[in-house]
């Protein structure tokens, strides 16, 4: 298991702007803006020190050493924390689903059994189970503790999307329109295990017009809100099947969607080059934080008004250019201000999720180099102040 540190090409090659000292060595950088665009200022001594500046000019070291885990061969599709967020979840397009200790980023097992690439997961409230989905045509219930596979749940098409309710009794997953099949979005209720025996869900919603992409459980467990290839936003009776309510603020493809600690907010990831904040009952847009590469994933903090996103170039580009100009940033922005204030350099490709921690004091991140990379926040993050 390697805590330690990547290359130091990864660590100091990031985007043009902020500017950037070819000698600040090995650190992942926050840089704070002020007004008037981007500032950076060096220590004395032979090797300049990362400096934070806020509005205020008040100077801070900031040496956020990342904890590395390297267990997958083949990009990061998703990871997630459980309720609790001791264990990370991680799963990549190989059939390798892993469990992580988020403390110290020891790897407590992995779930064996997939043959295709994994692009989804998910734990229930208690962590007693675990739900993924492949592009081997399946979606699997896993027993967390013993790694033992519980239930198989065959397909037509590759499962893209998977979840549990707020309870843990019921599941969803969706499937992909390929291969002369449609989209479908699938509900089983574990509690009755003819459901699982004879794999036919309670309720099978179809999805005519455009493939749904992302996916969550609503508040209390009543609907779902899917996000679409199109950029539609749909929220689904987990009941009825009905479509409840209807938006298109994306004009491409959504990504990712994450709720808020409290589900009555979600941001969604987009590549249109935005990510976007929503109400969870009525779809209402609140916010917009804009970049200029498409956005893969975005996090809510759950202590603070910050948003982080994650994204960069489309992978297919990235072997053209180099990561001074992919933007392969972990990208923190204000919830209320829609302003950016801080970056986290380390990939060496474009970052495919990103999730908070539930206590707010650490966030991680996926890419397409592979990696997973548990950032702890310094002192100083909970001390900055947004001034407007």
């Amino acid at each position: 298991m390697n805590c330690g540190w990547g290359s130091e090409s990864a660590l100091t090659g990031g985007a043009h702007y902020p500017p950037r000292d070819a000698a600040m060595g090995n650190a992942a950088l926050i840089y704070f803006r002020e007004r008037g665009g981007w500032r950076r200022e060096n220590g004395s001594g032979s090797k300049p020190l990362p400096v934070l500046i806020t509005p205020r000019s008040r100077r801070f070291t900031a040496e956020m050493k990342p904890i590395l885990l390297q267990g997958h061969e083949r990009s990061i599709t998703q990871i997630k924390y459980n309720r609790e967020g001791d264990l990370l979840f991680t799963v990549a397009k190989d059939p390798i689903v892993n469990v992580w200790y988020s403390v110290n980023g020891e790897r407590l097992g992995t779930y064996m059994g997939h043959t295709g690439a994994v692009w989804c997961v998910d734990a229930d409230w208690d962590t007693k189970h675990v739900l993924t989905g492949s592009a081997d045509n399946s979606c699997r219930l896993w027993d967390c503790e013993t790694g033992k596979q519980l239930a198989l749940l065959k397909t037509n098409s590759a499962v893209r999307t998977c979840g549990f309710d707020f309870g843990g009794n019921i599941i969803m997953f969706s499937t992909d329109k390929q291969m002369g099949y449609q989209c479908f979005v699938s509900f089983f209720d574990l509690r009755d295990p003819s459901q699982i025996d004879n794999n036919e869900p309670y309720m099978k919603i179809p999805c005519n017009d455009s493939k749904i992409t992302s996916a969550v459980w609503g508040p209390l467990g009543e609907c779902i809100i899917a996000g679409h290839e199109s950029g539609e936003l749909n929220q689904y009776s987990a009941k009825s099947g009905d479509v409840l309510v209807n938006v298109k603020e994306h004009s491409r493809q959504i990504n990712d969607i994450q709720l808020s600690r409290d589900m009555t907010m979600f941001v969604t990831a987009s590549k249109d080059n935005t990510a976007k904040l929503f109400d969870s009952t009525t779809l209402e847009h609140q916010k917009t934080f804009r970049t200029e590469r498409p956005v893969n994933s975005a996090a809510l903090s759950p202590n603070y008004d910050h948003v982080v996103l994650g994204g960069g170039q489309e992978a297919m580009d990235v072997t053209t250019t180099s990561t001074r100009i992919g933007k392969f940033e972990a990208r923190f922005f204000h919830l209320a201000f829609e302003e950016e204030f801080g970056r986290v350099k380390g990939h060496f490709g474009p970052i495919n999720s990103v999730a908070f921690h539930p206590d707010g004091k650490s966030y991680s991140s996926g890419g397409e180099d592979g990696y997973v990379r548990i950032h702890y926040f310094d002192p100083q993050y909970f001390e900055f102040e947004f001034e407007a």
